[in-house]
């Protein structure tokens, strides 16, 4: 079973970055699509950076021209760059993969909180 484990998740202050990492035990990593996803308080699971086995990539309209996902092939790892944080970017950010045949794992989470 693929384990994905999400790391990089803490306190920050509005107008701040912060990057979140994910790394991906076994399978062909290269062939997987991953995602990041959040979970606001009191709302449901949504998808926030979605890159496929290339590099296309697509994002939630509210992140658009602030977060940036990417993927480093050798090194089984995923990224979100996140910039100019928002109180409202506040959420457990999920580490997502799904390969070919639709089957999809996932983290267990790290919690991002934007508070001055």
């Amino acid at each position: 079973q693929v384990q994905l484990v999400e790391s990089g998740g803490g306190l920050v202050q509005p107008g701040n970055s912060l990057r979140l990492s994910c790394i991906v035990s076994e399978g062909i990593f290269n062939l997987y699509a991953m995602a990041w996803y959040r979970q606001r308080p009191g709302n449901q699971r949504e998808l926030v950076a979605h890159i496929n086995y290339g590099i296309r990539t697509t994002y939630r309209h509210s992140v658009k021209g602030r977060f940036s996902i990417s993927r480093d092939n050798a090194n089984n790892t995923i990224y979100l760059q996140m910039n100019s944080v928002k109180p409202e970017d506040t959420a457990v950010y999920y580490c997502n993969a799904e390969d070919p045949w639709k089957t999809q794992d996932w983290g267990r989470g790290t919690q991002v909180t934007v508070s001055s």
